[in-house]
């Protein structure tokens, strides 16, 4: 359930109410006139359940009141109320299958920024997988693949697309693109630093890597593997199960792909960083279109709930 706050306009706020009271799934319904001073208008206050959020929000924004005033939503924990069972009963669809569009392109928008901390990660987390590559460690691996924010710009770039924001787009390419090739250099320029201090050698990259050789030699199982963690990790952000996220981050071939090629650049393995690279490219494509297909289906099921709910027939039943 969501509690939302709303400040509308004072010569729309009847409608606004009336828009709210007339949803199943909206209960609590508080208005308190002339309350707001900035901006200023009639201050109201609901909760709604998770699977009428975005259809809510989406009516509140076509009477402007976005543009006019304010919506702000947040999560609500704990719910003791009769009324809120009753509207959980009563609105279409499954709250733990709800998707809240605004929400999630706020949340994966946020992620999109080519920040400090953003940077620092991915190469730390390079770094670390780049000595895991050297020394075999799929430890090391895996914690890098924790590590590693480059999840958050590839959701994000899936959301985009489908919502033709292009602004996101732009800016989620840049982050992964500035991001991985930083990364890259600084893990190129660590590699010769552990070389120089006599603890690595060409040697370490060139002899036998049974647990992480994977990383340079993609395959058909690339993609699928590529597809399978763009939907989990897709369906863990639009169902808030987050505990999912950690599965699909140490399941992909992303920072370890772009560590082998620092690293094989660094000694002049060509082979090895061309094999990586594309290692790269197959998983980043492959999360992206996954999770760009999860959220069209998505969308599609929740349009047919909406279309049953409102008594219309669906086409091609």
């Amino acid at each position: 359930m969501l509690h939302l706050r709303v400040i509308a306009p004072s010569d729309r706020s009847g409608e606004v109410a009336d828009l709210l009271a007339a949803d199943p799934g909206v209960t609590h319904l508080v208005v308190l006139p002339g309350a707001a001073r900035q901006p200023a208008g009639d201050y109201l206050t609901c909760d709604v359940v998770r699977e009428s959020a975005d259809g809510v929000l989406r009516k509140l924004q076509e009477l402007g009141v976005e543009a006019h005033g304010a919506i702000a939503a947040d999560d609500v924990e704990l719910t003791l109320s009769a009324a809120a069972d009753k509207a959980a009963h009563d609105a279409p669809g499954r709250g733990e299958d709800a998707v809240v569009w605004d929400e999630i392109a706020v949340k994966t928008g946020e992620q999109t920024a080519l920040s400090g901390t953003f940077l620092a990660l991915i190469m730390v987390a390079t770094m670390i997988a780049g000595i895991g590559v050297l020394l075999d460690q799929p430890i090391l691996i895996v914690g890098a693949m924790v590590v590693g924010p480059e999840f958050g710009p590839l959701a994000a770039l899936s959301v985009a697309l489908l919502r033709r924001n292009w602004g996101v787009v732009g800016r989620s390419v840049q982050a992964l693109a500035v991001g991985f090739v930083a990364a890259m250099l600084v893990t190129v320029l660590s590699t010769w630093a552990l070389t120089a201090a006599g603890l690595v050698d060409r040697g370490t990259l060139l002899a036998p890597r049974p647990l992480t050789d994977f990383i340079w030699r993609p395959d058909a199982l690339s993609w699928v593997v590529g597809l399978l963690a763009g939907i989990a990790g897709m369906l863990s952000l639009t169902s808030k199960k987050s505990g999912a996220l950690v599965g699909v981050l140490i399941s992909v071939t992303t920072v370890p792909a772009a560590a082998n090629v620092a690293v094989a650049t660094a000694y002049g393995v060509w082979h090895e960083a061309a094999g990586s690279a594309l290692q790269l490219v197959i998983n980043l494509s492959a999360i992206v279109l996954a999770g760009l297909a999860t959220l069209a289906v998505l969308r599609l099921s929740w349009w047919q709930v909406r279309q049953r709910a409102a008594g219309h027939p669906i086409s091609g039943r």
